[in-house]
C-alpha cells in the first residue's frame, strides 16, 4: 500500500475536509496558482495571476456543455492562463535583467512543436506582442505557420532542426519581408547549403551555432546534450564553421550562439553548469573577433506535474524565478569576468508556457472490481473438501484471526485452482471458493483502519481490492505521454472534493487494448498504482480532469481505434459575468467520417455498399422496408456521430 493509500485508510470517514483534500491531490501544488479546490468541493481555475479574485467553478463549465449539447470526453483551455504564462515569463526575466543592471535584453520564443494547434499559437503571439516575443520552428511546415503568424519585426524566429534546401529558402524568404529569422546550424553541411543559396539570392543570413554541450541535463531527455548528441556542433566544428565563414565575408552574420541539454529539467544544477559551460564558449568566441549578440539556452523549464517539488522525472527543484535568476546572474558574472558585452537573453520554454491552460475531462461510465460478481455457496451434498474448509474459514473469521484467515484463505484459492487444473474441480466449486475467498477480502479490509499495527501482508488488500473505473476516452489520444514515457499527469475529480473518497482506483480507456489504463499517479512521496475516487452513484454523472495536458498531450494523440480528436471548449474569464467566465468557442471533435477519410476511407461510398446489402435482404424477405430505411438512416447517421462512446 503506498501513502496515498494510507492516508486514505487512516481518515474517519466522519472527518474529511477540503484541506484532505488537498493533501491528497496537491491541486494547489501542481496548480501554480491556476487551480483550487472551492469551499463547495468543485475545482476552481484562477486564470489570471494579477486577478486572484475572478475564479471559474469548472463543474459550471461543465454542466454548460451538457446543456448546450457538447459530448464528452473534451479538451477544456482556459487561454488567459496561457496569456499569464507568457507575461509571467517575460516580466520574470525583465525585472531580473533590471535588476541585475544585465546590458541585454530578453528576447523569448515559443516552439511550435509543443502546440502547434492555431488557436494557441495566436494567443501565445498576441500576448507576447509587447515583450518581443518569438516563435521556434523545428520544421517546414512549422516555419511556414510561423512566417504567417510571427508578424512582430521585432521579435525572432529560431530556425532548429535538420534542414534541406527548401527549407533554407523558406528562411531567407522570411529575411526579404524582414522579419528576424535566425537559421540555426544544426550541422556542418548545411552551413555549406546556406552560403550558397544566401549567395544566390542576394540576401545577408542571419546565423546561429548550435554548440553540443559536454554538460548533460538531468531526466528522462539528459541524453539531449553529450557527445552523443544528436543535434549541435562540436567545439572543432564551431571553430571550422567560423572559419569558414570568415572566408566566405560571412563573418558579420553570426549572430547568435544555442544550447539546449533536454526538456523537462529537473535538477537546477543541469542549468547553472549549462549557462557556465555556455558562457565560456560564448566570451571566447567574442575574444577571437565573432560577433556574438544573442545566447539562446534553449527549452528545458520544466513542470512540476506531481507537485513534488523534487528532482522526480515528472517534478523540478526550482521556481520560474530562480530558474530566470541562475541565467541572468550567471552569464553576468562569467561575461564580466571576461570582460565581454552581455548577450541578449533567448530561452524556447514550451512545456511551461502551455502545459497549464488545457485539460481533458471526460466522465466514468462503469465499474471493474475483482470482487464485484458473486456467486451462491450454499453446500450441496457431496462437495469438495476445499469449498468446506473455505465456507469454515469465512464463518470463524473474527476481529481477532486477520492474518491466519488472510493466509489460509490464499492456500485454499491456490489449492482449489491446481484442483481444477487437474479435472477434479467443478467449475461451480471453482466460482463457490472464489467468491468466499473476495467476501473474505472484503470482510479483512473493512477492519484494517482499526489496527494500530498493519502486517506487511495484509497491507496489500486494498489494492487487491481497487477498481478499475472505465472511462471514456483514449490514453493514446489524450494522454500520450502516460502510456508512452510513464509520465505522471493530475488526474482529479471534478466536483464532490468535499467528501471522503471512499475508493481506490485505476483508471482504463475505452479502447480495446490493455495498454489503454493509467496506473501512475501522484502519491505522497513515489508514485502511486492507485488514486482515490468517489463511490459512483446511479444517474449522477463523475467527471473527472487530466491536468497539464496543453503541452505535447493536445497534439502527439494517434488515430488507434479510429477514435479522433476531442471536442474543445475555449474558455474566458470575464469579472463582469456572474459565473466569471464564458465560452468563446466550440471546436468540434473528430466525426466518424473525418476519422475514416483519413485513413484513405470514402465514406458515401461505404453508406452506399451498406444499402445495398440491406436492399438485398428486402427483396429477399428478410428485412422490412421500413426498417430498413430505419437501418440505412441510422448508419448514416453514425458517420457523422462523435468518435466516442454517448
Amino acid at each position: 500500500m503506498n501513502k496515498t493509500d494510507n492516508k486514505l485508510k487512516q481518515a474517519p470517514s466522519t472527518a474529511w475536509s477540503i484541506e484532505d483534500a488537498e493533501n491528497v491531490y496537491r491541486v494547489k501544488r501542481w496548480g501554480n496558482g491556476y487551480f483550487d479546490i472551492g469551499d463547495n468541493g468543485n475545482i476552481q481555475v484562477i486564470p489570471r495571476y494579477d486577478q486572484p479574485g475572478v475564479k471559474i467553478d469548472m463543474r459550471e463549465v461543465i454542466d454548460e456543455m451538457v446543456d448546450s449539447g457538447i459530448e464528452f470526453p473534451a479538451v477544456i483551455r482556459f487561454h488567459d492562463i496561457l496569456r499569464s504564462q507568457v507575461e509571467l515569463l517575460n516580466k520574470t526575466f525583465r525585472d531580473t535583467i533590471e535588476e541585475a543592471q544585465y546590458q541585454g535584453k530578453y528576447l523569448g520564443v515559443f516552439p511550435v512543436k509543443v502546440n502547434q494547434m492555431r488557436e494557441v499559437i495566436e494567443e501565445i503571439v498576441d500576448a507576447g506582442s509587447r515583450f518581443n516575443y518569438g516563435l521556434e520552428a523545428g520544421s517546414k511546415p512549422e516555419l511556414i505557420a510561423a512566417l504567417a503568424y510571427n508578424t512582430n519585426q521585432d521579435s525572432l524566429t529560431i530556425l532548429n532542426g535538420y534542414k534541406d534546401e527548401e527549407y533554407i529558402r523558406l528562411a531567407l524568404l522570411g529575411l526579404k519581408i524582414n522579419r528576424k529569422i535566425v537559421i540555426v546550424i544544426e550541422k556542418f553541411s548545411e552551413l555549406k547549403k546556406l552560403i550558397a543559396l544566401a549567395k544566390q539570392l542576394d540576401v545577408q543570413p542571419f546565423i546561429g551555432l548550435r554548440v553540443k554541450m559536454m554538460v548533460k541535463g538531468r531526466g528522462k531527455w539528459e541524453s539531449s546534450s553529450g557527445e552523443r548528441a544528436k543535434f549541435g556542433l562540436s567545439i572543432a566544428e564551431i571553430l571550422n564553421a567560423v572559419k569558414l565563414l570568415e572566408q566566405e565575408h560571412l563573418t558579420d552574420a553570426i549572430k547568435l550562439l544555442h544550447f539546449h541539454i533536454g526538456s523537462q529539467l529537473t535538477d537546477i544544477r543541469a542549468i547553472k553548469e549549462a549557462v557556465q559551460e555556455a558562457s565560456f564558449v560564448y566570451s571566447q568566441l567574442v575574444k577571437q573577433g565573432v560577433p556574438l549578440e544573442y545566447i539562446d539556452v534553449g527549452g528545458g523549464l520544466a513542470v512540476d506535474y506531481d507537485g513534488s517539488q523534487s528532482t522526480n522525472d515528472s517534478s523540478c527543484n526550482y521556481s520560474l524565478a530562480e530558474y530566470v535568476a541562475d541565467i541572468v546572474y550567471g552569464f553576468k558574472q562569467n561575461c564580466d569576468l571576461a570582460s565581454v558585452p552581455h548577450p541578449h537573453i533567448v530561452s524556447e520554454s514550451g512545456r511551461a508556457m502551455t502545459a497549464h491552460h488545457s485539460c481533458v475531462v471526460t466522465k466514468v461510465i462503469g465499474e471493474i472490481h475483482p470482487s464485484g460478481t458473486q456467486f451462491s455457496t450454499r453446500k450441496v451434498t457431496g462437495e469438495h473438501f476445499i469449498v468446506t474448509n473455505m465456507r469454515e474459514l469465512e464463518q470463524n473469521f473474527d476481529e481477532t484471526n486477520f492474518q491466519e484467515t488472510y493466509n489460509d484463505s490464499v492456500q485454499l484459492k491456490e489449492q482449489a485452482l491446481n484442483a481444477f487444473k487437474l479435472g477434479i474441480f467443478t467449475l461451480e466449486e471453482l466460482a463457490k471458493v472464489e467468491t468466499i475467498y473476495w467476501r473474505l477480502l472484503n470482510a479483512i479490509a473493512g477492519h484494517l483502519e482499526e489496527l494500530t499495527f498493519i502486517p506487511e501482508e495484509l497491507k496489500e488488500i486494498p489494492e487487491m481490492l481497487s477498481s478499475q473505473y472505465l472511462a471514456n476516452f483514449s490514453v493514446f489520444q489524450s494522454a500520450a505521454d502516460s502510456w508512452a514515457i510513464d509520465q505522471v499527469l493530475p488526474i482529479v475529480p471534478i466536483s464532490r472534493l468535499n467528501e471522503k473518497p471512499q475508493k481506490l482506483c485505476s483508471l482504463v480507456d475505452i479502447t480495446c487494448d490493455s495498454d489503454g489504463k493509467i496506473d501512475k499517479f501522484i502519491g505522497e512521496e513515489a508514485v502511486a498504482s492507485h488514486i482515490p475516487l468517489h463511490q459512483l452513484r446511479s444517474g449522477e454523472d463523475y467527471f473527472i480532469g487530466v491536468f497539464l495536458t496543453g503541452a505535447y498531450q493536445d497534439v502527439m494523440g494517434d488515430m488507434h481505434n479510429l477514435f479522433g480528436r476531442l471536442n474543445e471548449v475555449h474558455v474566458v474569464s470575464y469579472d463582469d459575468d456572474p459565473k466569471d467566465f464564458y465560452v468563446e468557442e466550440v471546436v468540434k471533435g473528430s466525426s466518424v467520417e473525418n476519422v475514416l477519410s483519413t485513413m484513405q476511407y470514402t465514406p458515401a461510398m461505404m453508406a452506399q455498399m451498406v444499402k445495398k446489402e440491406i436492399d438485398q435482404q428486402i427483396q429477399r424477405g428478410l428485412i422490412k422496408p421500413r426498417e430498413g430505411v430505419q437501418l440505412i438512416d441510422f448508419y448514416e447517421d453514425c458517420l457523422l456521430s462523435y468518435t466516442y462512446l454517448k
